[in-house]
């Protein structure tokens, strides 16, 4: 049987692999001169391979239920001892992060490309998909697939794991949800996912390079990590996390000292106020916070001039000044491109696919796996693992 993969990224390697296991002859059409470009680039180049922690929590979509049988079958753990069959020592790291212990992408991606190539999986790169048919040719192969330039293969099983629109630059292009909707698929809405998000005013553009331990809240959702003040709003891991779940005009509220309550902090500045009472207020938070992060906020408090000493500083001001500390409120007016973005948040509707088999219900012997899907997860290596879940049990299931 011959199976044809569109798409030579985590999951369709992962696919391509599973599926040449049961025996199968796997040819992987790539449209980017080499597969894996995008791997390349997960984990600041270091491959966040997975994450101990993963669960249906960490993962969204119209039903997030429908990763529940990859996670009985095919999950962290195993995905952690495959990549040990193919010589990938992993280490873990804070928050549960698992990478390879080289730190490089390029071992992940050397070690499935030297497997496909003892294994027998075929490659075709540059070959850019622009339709594909079930359609019995000659050969009575049940898929036909067409490329740009002219070139038409056929295949019994079809898997498409052409990843989404997130970082074009690598070799996404949303062509996986052209082909599926081809099919009869719906697409749900596609928006960047784990990106940085925008913010009304200057006040980012004026903190720019400044990072900070904050407490993120905004669509319900609490993160937590290293927040990072750019020209254009905010970055960094929690609001990588959150990208996909607000939406220009929501809040997202910055509590830049976690570690202690609102009561805590209210003392601690009346203290400060206190023992600081001859000091110009500009100068009021040093030792403390960031000076541009503490100027900044007092100026949005209404504590202008700065040259006012701590002594002046009334007990409404003080309030207000925790208040801002505890939830320091940011307007989101939208994300950054899809080229920022590191992931898609939307895909190929999931209640039209078999989710212990990746087959379509509409049409047999085809199937989808990865960020095509309407899946995705939270920053810290849950989409690779997805990647790895779902294109092995899409690969395993083509085969069989």
């Amino acid at each position: 049987m011959e199976i044809a993969i569109i798409g030579g990224g985590a999951s369709g390697l992962m696919a391509a692999l599973a599926a040449r296991s049961e025996g199968c002859s796997v040819t992987i059409y790539e449209r980017c001169k080499r597969v894996g470009r995008k791997l390349l680039a997960t984990g600041n180049g270091r491959c966040n391979m997975t994450n101990t922690g993963a669960c249906i929590d960490n993962y969204y979509g119209h039903d997030p239920g429908f990763i529940i049988p990859a996670l009985k079958r095919f999950w962290v753990r195993e995905t952690m001892e495959y990549f040990g069959s193919l010589g990938i020592l992993c280490k873990t790291e804070q928050g549960g992060k698992v990478y390879p212990y080289s730190d490089t992408a390029s071992s992940v991606l050397d070690v499935l490309r030297r497997e496909a190539a003892v294994t027998g999986v075929k490659t075709v790169c540059d070959f850019d998909v622009c339709s594909a048919k079930r359609t019995r040719n000659g050969s009575g192969k049940e898929f036909t697939l067409k490329s740009y330039s002219g070139q038409t293969v056929a295949a019994d099983r079809l898997i498409i794991a052409a990843g989404g629109k997130a970082a074009p630059d690598l070799g996404s292009n949303g062509s996986g949800y052209e082909l599926l909707r081809s099919f009869g698929h719906s697409i749900t809405e596609l928006r960047p996912s784990l990106v940085q998000l925008k913010t009304e005013g200057d006040t980012a553009k004026k903190l720019k390079g400044i990072k900070l331990n904050a407490k993120l809240t905004a669509a319900g959702r609490i993160e937590s990590g290293e927040l990072l003040f750019t020209d254009y709003g905010i970055s960094g891991p929690p609001v990588f996390s959150l990208s996909a779940r607000v939406t220009p005009g929501d809040t997202v509220s910055a509590d830049i000292m976690p570690e202690y309550s609102k009561e805590q902090v209210e003392d601690m500045l009346f203290e400060r106020a206190a023992y600081l009472y001859n000091t110009p207020i500009e100068e009021f938070f040093t030792g403390m916070l960031n000076k541009r992060v503490g100027q900044t906020i007092l100026k949005q408090c209404g504590c202008s001039p700065l040259s006012r000493t701590a002594a002046e500083l009334s007990p409404e001001e003080i309030k207000r000044i925790a208040e801002s500390i505890k939830r320091w409120r940011f307007r989101i007016t939208g994300t950054m491109s899809w080229n920022n973005a590191q992931v898609t948040k939307g895909g190929a509707l999931t209640d039209e696919f078999d989710p212990h088999t990746m087959q379509s219900k509409l049409v047999a012997g085809l199937y989808a796996c990865g960020e095509v899907l309407d899946i995705d997860g939270d920053c810290g290596g849950y989409n690779l693992q997805w990647a790895w879940s779902s294109g092995r049990i899409a690969g395993l299931c083509a085969a069989q």
